[in-house]
């Protein structure tokens, strides 16, 4: 069976066609889903330094961040933050003199802040068990050879914890690139799956265009999945490997 030509015609990139629209879309994806990510890893950072602080009250704050973001949609927290969270924000600056009447809050930067919050819920986790996966041998032994705190923490503790959390960052990763799909609802942004939608409701090939859309979603995961393999690979070099 062959694709009919008319249908291939409409993923050009000259007239009449969608091709172009179609690839700033898909680049507008991988930074939406590079940045959210980019930000997923501090708020996991600082997510995981609550967990396993010695205060009851970092911990209890930890906590309630991971278990009230695992708790709601994310499509639900993407809208509130979106929405609701700009208005404060934006009453916020104008209370304190910081802004004037009119605030304008770049979209992309609100979408992947509340998108990389969301995240770094799930990456607090993976940090975590990164973390205590960690030998005390080894941070014992770097303080006695004299290593600061944070050296320690550079040298010895999130090396170890990175390789230790890979698998479980790279699920976070590949999570990241379908949560992008949903600043679509926003209206705000020609993503991958937006202009698939505003492609097929134009030309009426429904079927043509979300099977693009799929097939774009398909081959970032495959990619992705290349690159995590060699990540892991590399991460896990000098290891004995089980009999």
């Amino acid at each position: 069976m062959t694709a009919d030509p008319s249908l291939l015609s409409l993923l050009s990139f000259g007239d009449g066609g969608y091709g172009g629209q179609l690839l700033d879309a898909f680049v507008l994806t991988v930074e939406i889903s590079a940045c959210s990510y980019a930000l997923a890893l501090l708020f996991g950072l600082a997510g995981a330094r609550l967990k396993l602080a010695r205060g009851r009250v970092p911990r209890l704050l930890g906590g309630l961040y991971t278990a009230t973001i695992r708790a709601l949609p994310e499509l639900l927290l993407l809208l509130i933050a979106f929405f609701a969270g700009t208005a404060l924000l934006a009453s916020t600056l104008q209370a304190l003199g910081f802004a004037g009447d009119a605030v304008e809050l770049d979209p992309f930067v609100v979408a992947v802040t509340a998108l990389g919050f969301i995240q770094g819920a799930y990456m607090t986790e993976a940090l975590r068990a990164g973390f205590q996966a960690v030998p005390l041998g080894q941070l014992e032994a770097a303080r006695a050879v004299g290593m600061g705190r944070w050296l320690v923490l550079r040298r010895i503790g999130l090396p170890l914890a990175l390789r230790h959390a890979l698998p479980a960052m790279g699920n976070i990763w590949l999570n990241a690139t379908k949560d992008s799909a949903l600043v679509s609802v926003l209206g705000a942004f020609a993503d991958i799956l937006k202009a698939s939608s505003l492609a097929a409701a134009a030309t009426k090939h429904y079927l043509f265009f979300y099977t693009v859309a799929a097939g774009a979603f398909l081959l970032l995961s495959l990619v992705s999945l290349l690159l995590l393999d060699v990540l892991e690979r590399r991460a896990s070099r000098g290891l004995r490997k089980p009999a």
